[in-house]
């Protein structure tokens, strides 16, 4: 772990998560997601906006860390953010405001639409225009 990591992660926890990510975890999750969305996510739609918490764990951990995990995470973030940004189209957030109330306009991530519009997600966020 770098500096504070683990006392974000509880930190976080308090504030309402349910356990003490790890940065790692996080990042590896958003990862995952990104490869997901660009090869066609098939979850159902509720199964997407979970999965898109992670991004928000990120942001809000982001404010707590000190330097050197900063430093050490956001080159890799960066990366996967453009991956995503690539992979996605820019609605404001109007597909999926249609299933969830969206966060502050900094959680761009909440006001993309994926471009594959596969499975379940596909079908759901076609039918909400």
């Amino acid at each position: 772990m770098f500096g504070n990591e683990a006392a974000v992660g509880e930190t976080l926890r308090q504030r309402g998560w349910r356990k003490a990510f790890t940065i790692e975890e996080m990042v590896d999750k958003w990862a995952w997601l990104v490869t997901e969305v660009e090869n066609g996510y098939t979850d159902m739609v509720e199964e997407y906006l979970n999965d898109l918490f992670c991004r928000n764990w990120l942001h809000e951990a982001w404010t707590l860390l000190n330097d050197r995990p900063i430093i050490v995470w956001t080159p890799k973030i960066r990366i996967l953010d453009d991956r995503f940004r690539l992979t996605t189209d820019y609605d404001d957030g109007y597909a999926l405001s249609h299933f969830f109330k969206l966060p502050d306009p900094d959680m761009w991530w909440w006001r993309r639409c994926p471009r594959i519009l596969a499975g379940e997600l596909g079908e759901s966020l076609r039918s909400a225009g």
